[in-house]
């Protein structure tokens, strides 16, 4: 979420203009979105709604923002008033009584991974029941009830994933890796195959010189993730070292135990220690017999999805959440 556009709102709001919200900072509300209740007419319907008393929510966002929290900012809206406010639960899940939405009005909250809600009305226990389901990022029951639908917008940055190589999984790896919340950073020394039509959602890396020699230039942060998938592991040594020497929080691998073996070899010689290598995911991604590019990239991504989870969860919470499963 962009600070200035919070910082933005917020002073219209405090200056009793109507706001701006851009699609692009709420992007489910773009033009040909999957809901036909989220466009971009929504949006400027909501900013319309929005006075001094939602100042509150946007502040608590910012600070948000700036305290790297793990927090959204939500979005009830509502396209049929009666519908919302008489809706009542199902035969399968949860009871919240007989009473609907709080009222037939959209409204913009703040929720973070703590269940704290910021908003400016008071929600009704279905709408708390919404607004907490907001932080599985974006919302799964968004369109549960009758009148009126939810979305979200993650005020924390996603993670990195580097792909290093521009192979077939890769192009298959940024299609998943984006769906579930990722940011994705293509690298290649042959731009026949780092392209915006194989890789047109992520940012694009083309090294120079035939090699990746010119990986050295750049820097992975040490919460980024980093997939070493070079084309026939030409240069995996290469993407292996650079991942390790900038402390990458997941380094995975592509390829067999021979392939790994001469790897090893290869990456040790230049100075990798043996610690630095059993860091090293290899093979990259979760065991369940993937053979074809687009399978072996459902394997990474399912892996990132784990460690990301274990990265941001901790086991007392994973362990809840489990229970409340059933597993």
């Amino acid at each position: 979420m962009n600070r200035e556009s919070l910082v933005s709102i917020i002073n219209s709001l405090n200056s009793g203009e109507e706001p701006v919200l851009n699609v692009s900072d709420f992007p489910s509300f773009s033009e040909g979105g999957k809901n036909p209740y989220l466009n971009p007419e929504a949006l400027e319907r909501l900013a319309s709604q929005l006075s001094k008393d939602d100042v509150v929510t946007f502040e608590r966002a910012l600070k948000a923002v700036d305290d790297c929290e793990l927090a959204w900012l939500g979005f009830k809206i509502v396209y049929d008033s009666d519908l919302a406010t008489s809706n009542v639960d199902n035969e399968v899940t949860k009871k919240y009584g007989e009473t609907g939405s709080a009222d037939g009005e959209s409204l913009v909250f703040f929720c973070n991974d703590s269940k704290e809600i910021v908003s400016s009305r008071e929600p009704s226990p279905r709408d708390m029941f919404q607004m907490k389901d907001v932080t599985r990022g974006p919302s799964m029951h968004n369109e549960q009830f009758e009148g009126l639908v939810w979305t979200s917008v993650a005020l924390f940055e996603p993670i990195k994933v580097w792909m290093l190589g521009a192979s077939d999984v890769a192009c298959e790896l940024e299609k998943l890796a984006r769906h579930v919340g990722f940011e994705t950073i293509a690298v290649d020394c042959d731009a026949a195959y780092l392209n915006e039509e194989r890789f047109p959602d992520s940012k694009r890396i083309l090294l120079s010189g035939g090699n990746f020699n010119g990986l050295e230039e750049y820097a992975a942060k040490p919460e980024d993730y980093v997939c070493v998938l070079t084309r026939g592991h030409m240069f995996d040594p290469e993407g292996c070292l650079w991942a390790v020497s900038h402390n990458a929080h997941y380094v995975g691998m592509m390829g067999c135990a021979g392939k790994n073996n001469t790897v090893y070899n290869l990456c040790t010689s230049r100075g990798m220690t043996d610690e630095q290598w059993e860091s090293v995911k290899r093979p990259i991604g979760l065991k369940f017999g993937a053979k074809t590019p687009a399978e072996l990239a459902i394997a990474i991504v399912a892996e990132l999805i784990d460690v990301r989870y274990r990265q941001r969860y901790p086991k007392s919470a994973r362990d809840k959440h489990d229970e409340s499963l059933g597993r």
